[in-house]
C-alpha cells in the first residue's frame, strides 16, 4: 500500500502552487497525495486577484473527517490564509503525532498579495513552535519572521539561526533570489549545511512549494533531514530548469521532471 501525505494549502486554479502543485510532487515521488484547502484563490501566472479564505472550523473537519479514514506518512503545511486558521494548523500539527512536518510559511504572493496579515506572523510562529520537523521560509519570510534583513549568507546563517531559536524548528532559508548564486542554509540546531546551485535567470511560480514538498517526501522515506534539503534543492533547481511558459506571466514547474 502506498504512503499517503497530506498537504495543508491553499488553491491556485493555475496549478503552479499550493495543493495542486504539492500533489503533483507527492506523486512524482511515489506517494499517494491528499489535499485540505486553507483558502481559494483567484489567480493566474501574472498576479493573485483575490484570496478568500476557508472557516477554521471547515478546515478542521477536512482533516478531521480524513484521519476516520486513513493514516497519514507526512503533512506539509503551506498557505494558511488568515489569523483565524492559525490555532488550527497549530492543532493539526499537535494531533498529527510523531511523523515529519513540513511548514513553509506563505506570507505573500510573488506578486504582491499578502497571503497572511503581517500583524498574525509573530503569533503563527508562537503556534507552530516545536510542532515541526522543519521550516523552509525564502529571503523575505525570513526577514518578516526575525524583523532583519536577509541579503547575503552570513545573514541567511544568522536568521535561520534566530529562526531555530524563536521555533525550536530546524530551519532551512532558501536563496533562490541571492543576486549572484543560489544558496539554501539549512541550520539543523547545532550546525550549518550549505546547498549552493548555479543561477538560473527564469522567473519560476511555485518553487516554495515544490522544494517544500520534495523535503517532505525524502523525509517520508526515511532520509535524515540533511539528505532531504540536498535532494529538494537538487530537485527543485533541475524543476527550474525544465519550467514552462503557459500563460504571459510566470513560467511553472511541468511534470514529468
Amino acid at each position: 500500500m502506498k504512503k499517503i501525505l497530506l498537504s495543508v494549502a491553499g488553491y491556485d486554479p493555475s496549478s503552479g502552487a499550493g495543493v495542486l502543485l504539492d500533489l503533483k510532487v507527492f506523486e512524482q515521488r511515489g506517494f499517494q497525495g491528499m489535499g485540505i484547502l486553507t483558502a481559494v484563490t483567484a489567480q493566474n501566472t501574472k498576479l493573485v486577484k483575490k484570496v478568500h479564505c476557508l472557516s477554521s472550523e471547515l478546515l478542521f473537519d477536512q482533516y478531521k473527517t480524513l484521519c476516520q479514514d486513513v493514516i497519514f506518512s507526512g503533512i506539509k503545511i503551506g498557505m494558511i490564509g488568515s489569523r483565524e486558521n492559525i490555532k488550527t494548523i497549530g492543532k493539526i500539527l499537535k494531533k498529527s503525532g510523531d511523523i515529519p512536518k513540513v511548514v513553509d510559511p506563505v506570507f505573500r504572493s510573488s506578486s504582491g498579495a499578502w497571503l497572511l496579515e503581517k500583524k498574525a506572523i509573530p503569533v503563527y510562529i508562537a503556534e507552530i513552535r516545536k510542532k515541526a520537523s522543519v521550516i523552509t521560509p525564502n529571503l523575505e519570510e525570513a526577514a518578516m519572521i526575525t524583523g532583519e534583513k536577509v541579503r547575503n549568507l552570513e545573514e541567511m546563517k544568522e536568521a535561520a539561526k534566530r529562526i531555530f531559536h524563536l521555533t525550536h524548528i530546524p530551519c532551512l532559508i532558501k536563496g533562490g533570489h541571492l543576486k549572484e548564486v543560489a544558496k539554501d542554509v539549512l541550520f539543523d540546531g547545532s550546525k550549518f549545511h550549505i546547498f549552493e546551485k548555479e543561477k538560473i535567470k527564469k522567473n519560476v511560480h511555485g518553487t516554495g512549494c515544490f522544494l517544500s514538498s520534495s523535503i517532505l517526501c525524502s523525509l517520508a522515506k526515511g532520509k535524515s533531514l540533511e539528505k532531504a534539503c540536498l535532494l529538494a534543492s537538487q530537485l527543485t533547481h533541475q524543476a527550474i530548469k525544465k519550467a514552462i511558459r503557459i500563460g504571459h506571466g510566470q513560467q511553472i514547474i511541468s511534470f514529468p521532471l
